[in-house]
Parts: C-alpha cells; structure tokens; sequence
C-alpha cells in the first residue's frame, strides 16, 4: 500500500531486497514478472503508471517508467509464450471503463 516492493526467497522471511517508496507512494495494483526474461518484472500502481524493472541492467531503480493517461487502469496482466525465444510479450492493461489495451515490450525486455 506504500509503494514498497520486496523480493523473497522462499526459504526466509527476510527479504533479498527491498525497493522503499518505489512508487513514489502510491499503492501497488499489480504486479508481475516477465514470462520470457527472468530478471523483468513490472509494477502498476494506482495512478496508473506502469515501472518495468530489469535486475541485470539496474537493481536500484525501474528502467522504464510509462503512464498510461486517457484513463485510470485497474489491473494488468503479461501475455507472452516462455517456451519460445521470439521474445514476444505484451502487457494487457484494463481499464476503468471496461476497455482492455495490448501493448508489447521492446524486445530488450522481453528477449531470454
């Protein structure tokens, strides 16, 4: 609810690492990690910017940050095949209003 992010390992409660205020206090909606590139994981808080965080280009901050600005978007999803090394993945986003937006990922974030 704080904009907190925190990677755990399974065996610990202790986290690997913690990201404070990585939203810049705004609630986290959703959040996923790549299917395709292990290290990728995006973020939707409730103003409806997306933070795309890749581990082995910065583990400190997102490397992108996208706002979506027609209307408010309250959840998304990943789409991609991790069996196949196209690279191809999308982020589905929906929105208030019952629309659903497909948007893909530059394939620096998607590539295994």
């Amino acid at each position: 609810s704080d904009g907190s992010i925190r990677l755990h390992q399974m065996t610990s409660e202790y986290p690997l690492m913690q990201w404070n205020d990585s939203t810049k206090g705004q609630p986290i909606i959703a959040l996923q990690w790549a299917l395709t590139r292990p290290a990728v994981f995006f973020a939707l808080d409730a103003s409806s910017n997306v933070y795309i965080w890749d581990l082995l280009e910065n583990d400190l901050l997102p490397v992108a940050t996208q706002t979506i600005p027609s209307e408010k978007v309250v959840t998304m999803t990943l789409l991609g095949e991790p069996e196949k090394a196209n690279g191809l993945l999308g982020i589905v986003l929906a929105k208030e209003s019952g629309q659903i937006d497909i948007q893909y990922v530059k394939k620096k974030w998607a590539l295994p």
